[in-house]
């Protein structure tokens, strides 16, 4: 039987670290370039990474700017707010890698 997979891989620079008592966020940049009217745009995109366990752990030794790699799994969610339904899409880390630390000076 076919098994639906919804995961991914990010590359990125740390912007910030919430760390809560069960729980680890983490803002993760990347950049793409992409054409607007013939010129080439760099775009960067901002992603909120949650961070569970021994995940969490290794996401609060990360430091702002260090350059890391994220991979897990994306899960939709919804809630009410207001009378209104609210979706939402989580990315749920599995496994969290420091690439390089960012250089003192930053």
């Amino acid at each position: 039987m076919p098994r639906n997979i919804a995961e991914f891989r990010l590359i990125g620079q740390v912007g910030g670290i919430d760390q809560k008592e069960k729980v680890t966020f983490v803002n993760v940049a990347s950049n793409y370039n992409r054409q607007v009217d013939g010129e080439w745009q760099e775009e960067t995109l901002w992603n909120r990474v949650t961070c569970f366990a021994k995940c969490a752990e290794y996401a609060s030794n990360a430091g702002k700017g260090d350059m890391v790699h994220v991979t897990g799994r994306v899960k939709q969610s919804q809630y009410e707010r207001d009378g209104s339904t609210i979706y939402g899409t989580d990315l749920i880390a599995d496994s969290f890698s420091v690439l390089s630390r960012a250089s003192s000076g930053d």
